[in-house]
């Protein structure tokens, strides 16, 4: 077993030392930084723009839910966490807050 040891540790030229140990993770550092740039930095900017969005929500506002439900804010419930949604004359519907994904305001269309 330890003979496989020496034979895979790097030979000594007399060059006075061996290969940089930061360029040998310089490849790793880089396809770290661009995975940030490229993934998660638009993810997390896009989830902070659709709280904001949730936070502005009032009544009166058009809303459609991930479910493709057309409807409008009527009211909240259970602490602002759900939002109470008509969709038609003598319907109304409670869905999660966190379910909508448009909202057009009330003067916009």
């Amino acid at each position: 077993m330890f003979e496989m040891i020496f034979l895979m540790a790097p030979a000594n030229n007399g060059d006075g030392g061996g290969a940089n140990p930061f360029l040998s993770f310089l490849p790793f550092i880089l396809i770290i930084v661009i995975m940030y740039f490229l993934m998660i930095r638009p993810q997390a900017k896009k989830q902070k723009e659709k709280q904001r969005m949730l936070e502005a929500l009032k009544k009166g506002d058009n809303v459609i839910t991930s479910g493709g439900i057309h409807g409008k804010v009527v009211g909240f419930t259970d602490e602002n966490k759900t939002v109470i949604v008509k969709v038609d004359e003598n319907v109304k519907m409670k869905v999660d807050k966190s379910a909508v994904n448009v909202v057009n305001p009330v003067g916009k269309q």
